[in-house]
């Protein structure tokens, strides 16, 4: 038989169990892990819609400042800019143009094709200007031009008329005033009235002048290209007149009214021309 004894077995001996001293190093430790590395920035993705769809530019077309070896980022569109324009006064422009704006009224006749020309006649220069209105009742004009030249020749000073007197000036010139100085050709008429709201012979209480209307110009003096002047008042009796008066007689039918030396004392020192409609037919004398 075999004893058994009544002590208990021994116990297995273990290493004491040293709780603060395992927080401590377990603390210890916690802080000096290494954590893992972390970008020191984060940057928000490009949204697809801002990317550009085209094959970015090479980066030899680039400045190499703004295209880093490294990077990364997509190219994104910019919207064009308009080139800005010079300056005046920079160089730049060299020339400037000036275009004269044209004004066409309804049913009246304007400036056509070449410039400074009006009434729809290339040989008729001036400009447009702006309607003449007055308190004295039958005087202004609707549509008036102040007309420089007729034909070539220069009108001294500038007419202020309606185009219908300045069509007819024009006629006469081409057709009557330079046919009759063949040997030496006018270069100015010199203009002794245009538009005057005044009555008839400047006397008082008589009817309105056709001046006043705008229909009508008065011609004092001729000038020939050699630079000979002949005078309605000097010369309109000589024989140096005599191409001017076959020049006036010329007008008749050209012109409504031609009013002369010949005709009455008003008119001894100048050639009076109106467009005024007569109902027997043109008056002249």
């Amino acid at each position: 038989m075999i004893a058994v004894s009544s002590d208990p077995a021994p116990e297995v001996l273990r290493p004491r169990h040293r709780p603060d001293t395992a927080q401590v190093t377990l603390s210890t430790q916690a802080v000096i892990v290494p954590l893992p590395a972390i970008e020191a920035s984060v940057r928000p993705r490009i949204r697809p819609s801002l990317m550009a769809q085209a094959d970015p530019a090479p980066e030899s077309e680039l400045p190499e400042a703004e295209v880093p070896e490294t990077a990364t980022t997509p190219t994104v569109l910019s919207s064009p800019r308009p080139e800005e324009r010079p300056a005046f006064g920079t160089g730049a422009i060299e020339k400037v143009e000036t275009v004269a704006a044209i004004r066409v009224l309804p049913g009246k006749t304007g400036v056509f094709g070449r410039k400074g020309s009006v009434c729809g006649v290339p040989g008729i220069k001036g400009e447009e200007i702006a309607p003449i209105t007055s308190r004295v009742r039958g005087c202004g004009i609707e549509d008036p031009v102040r007309v420089t030249s007729v034909d070539g020749v220069q009108l001294s000073p500038a007419a202020t008329i309606d185009c219908g007197t300045a069509v007819a000036l024009n006629t006469w010139v081409d057709r009557a005033l330079q046919p009759a100085f063949r040997r030496d050709q006018v270069a100015e008429l010199r203009v002794a009235a245009s538009y005057a709201c005044r009555p008839r012979n400047n006397i008082k209480g008589a009817k309105l002048s056709e001046h006043g209307k705008g229909n009508a110009i008065d011609i004092g003096a001729i000038v020939l290209e050699s630079g000979k002047t002949i005078s309605v008042e000097s010369d309109w009796r000589k024989s140096a007149g005599k191409p001017m008066k076959a020049a006036y007689r010329a007008a008749c039918g050209i012109f409504g009214t031609t009013l002369g030396p010949d005709g009455d004392r008003y008119h001894k020192n100048h050639m009076h021309f109106d467009t005024a409609d007569q109902r027997n037919g043109p008056y002249c004398h």
